[in-house]
């Protein structure tokens, strides 16, 4: 187990990079990167799988809302996701891991959602992370991953076993959980497989921070990041429990 490096717990982390569509910086975009770590955050980004093999930085699985091109983004090659233009984004395009890495340099911490590929949180992985730890080699500076999925932290501890793991966690409860079986989503609540993963930190639904589970994560010394603030209200109730936040939509203070 590698541990989660102090700048994750002392710098706030912007929720897809520090975005602003009005602003002309896209969700996930090198702008967005910029701009967070021009103000001194944290970067928290998404990335998916390219038809060829190319890790994307990108969180949905359909390209429609955040480009308006039809399909999925696993449809296309990394070269043509490229070229693709994000709405809202002033020119910006889908960028790969290697050139969001590229821009940031060690210069803040980097927390990576590996997006669920299997559809279920299942064991069909492996292509996303190997090509997640295949651009992380090298790299110079202060990055975790995570993923809600723990068959896809097993898969970044055999191909990156010296980048920090994280388990993204939550009640797991509503609608946007109907493609996982309830016997799924209590594995999930429940978080078994926090130590065979070889995870170091979890990242928890803020709504849910009072679930027992959270608690005896803290009473191990686990730290605790929560997703996603989007006012002081809520930070400051988040920050009772949570070791830091993952925000969009206001700006905290970036040494809080």
């Amino acid at each position: 187990m590698t541990a989660l490096a102090d700048g994750f717990l002392t710098r706030p982390i912007a929720h897809r990079a520090l975005h602003d569509a009005d602003a002309g910086r896209a969700e996930n975009s090198i702008a967005a990167c910029r701009a967070a770590i021009d103000a001194g955050y944290g970067i928290e980004i998404d990335v998916q799988l390219s038809r060829d093999g190319a890790a994307m930085v990108f969180h949905d699985y359909a390209l429609t809302r955040l480009t308006g091109e039809p399909g999925a983004i696993r449809q296309r090659d990394a070269d043509d996701l490229a070229r693709l233009e994000l709405c809202g984004g002033g020119g910006e395009t889908i960028p790969t891991l290697d050139a969001v890495l590229a821009e940031v340099a060690g210069r803040t911490p980097l927390l990576i959602e590996v997006k669920d590929q299997d559809g279920a949180m299942g064991p069909n992985t492996g292509g996303l992370e190997r090509a997640v730890a295949a651009a992380l080699s090298g790299y110079r500076g202060d990055v975790a991953v995570m993923s809600f999925n723990p068959h896809a932290l097993a898969a970044l501890r055999d191909a990156a076993p010296d980048v920090p793991r994280g388990l993204i966690t939550g009640v797991f409860r509503g609608d946007g959980w109907g493609l996982l079986n309830e016997e799924t989503r209590a594995r999930l609540r429940a978080m078994p497989d926090f130590d065979r993963v070889g995870a170091s930190f979890i990242s928890h639904r803020v709504e849910d921070l009072d679930m027992p589970e959270v608690a005896k994560m803290k009473a191990r010394g686990v730290p605790v990041l929560c997703w996603t603030v989007r006012d002081r209200e809520t930070e400051k109730a988040a920050r009772r429990i949570a070791d830091n936040i993952t925000f969009e939509g206001y700006l905290p203070e970036p040494g809080a």
